[in-house]
């Protein structure tokens, strides 16, 4: 997902049709007169371990056009806080009349660790809330999105000229977990609580994953998380590709190459864009050095 939302939000799915030695957190496309290179993003990193895989800099390098998840350069806190303020609070009833007391405490005790009031947090339904939780863990472990790979990108792309679009609107990014049902969203602050426990050594190990270029035991570690709520891989994954590739599919008639950096789970995972390519008979192959 784009933005200041937390690494793995959207991971889940398991490898599909990739081989172990095809080690890449870069993909390219080949058209006609030009490629289109596929990369999984992180989207927050820490300052001091923030260099991006060196598969990233050919890509960008002949890239004139950078897409993301979201445009970022015409993207800022104020329209996102006025998004959240206007479709992620609940009109009718508190956080804990929609989660229930045991779910609640569990939101409490981590909200208590965070520092953040309990008395802000009723008014939000329970998607928001677990956007919030994560965020406010993930900056306390010293993780940045100023840092993550799309911010990075975004202010050289900005510097350098280039053209920055997006696949989808932030209504329609942040859209998919609003309109999920109050059960689904209260499983989903449910998941999110339960590893926010963990996140440390989590992401460690994402992290080490991606960077290596190993995407079939980032696929394997980002599997785990999603396999008992479809519901929400659908929303945030599967939903939001079968979208995007028609985009992407478009590019490649283009005389100029483009860098789409999205999620690593929307590359990856059982549904993913390599997976969606292939099926439509396009040839993936690794940005290998």
């Amino acid at each position: 997902m784009g933005g200041a939302i937390r690494l793995g939000l959207a991971a889940l799915g398991l490898l599909c049709g990739l081989t172990a030695r095809a080690q890449s957190p870069v993909w390219a496309l080949r058209g006609a007169h030009n490629t289109v290179y596929l990369a999984e993003s992180v989207h927050l990193l820490k300052a001091e371990r923030s260099a991006l895989p060196t598969q990233f800099e050919p890509a960008y390098a002949t890239a004139r056009t950078i897409v993301m998840e979201v445009d970022l350069s015409h993207l800022d806190a104020a329209q996102m806080q006025s998004w959240m303020l206007t479709h992620g609070t609940l009109s009718d009833a508190t956080l804990q009349q929609v989660i229930g007391d045991p779910l609640y405490r569990r939101v409490a005790d981590q909200a208590e660790g965070l520092g953040l009031p309990m008395q802000i947090l009723q008014q939000f339904q329970p998607w928001a809330v677990a956007l919030m939780l994560a965020d406010l863990e993930y900056v306390k472990l010293g993780y940045d999105p100023e840092w993550g790979v799309e911010q990075q990108i975004e202010r050289r792309a900005q510097h350098d000229g280039k053209e920055i679009l997006g696949l989808e609107t932030l209504d329609a990014e942040l859209g998919e977990l609003a309109g999920l049902s109050p059960a689904e969203q209260s499983r989903f602050l449910q998941l999110t609580v339960e590893d926010l426990h963990d996140a440390q050594t989590e992401t460690d190990q994402l992290l080490d994953a991606w960077r290596g270029g190993k995407t079939e035991q980032l696929a394997k570690l980002l599997a785990s998380e999603y396999d008992s709520f479809p519901e929400l891989y659908r929303a945030l994954i599967t939903d939001r590709n079968a979208r995007w590739l028609p985009q992407i599919q478009g590019y490649l008639h283009d005389s100029h190459d483009y860098l789409v950096i999205v999620g690593a789970l929307h590359l990856v995972g059982r549904g993913g864009l390599l997976d969606l390519a292939r099926r439509a008979g396009l040839e993936v192959t690794p940005v290998l050095n």
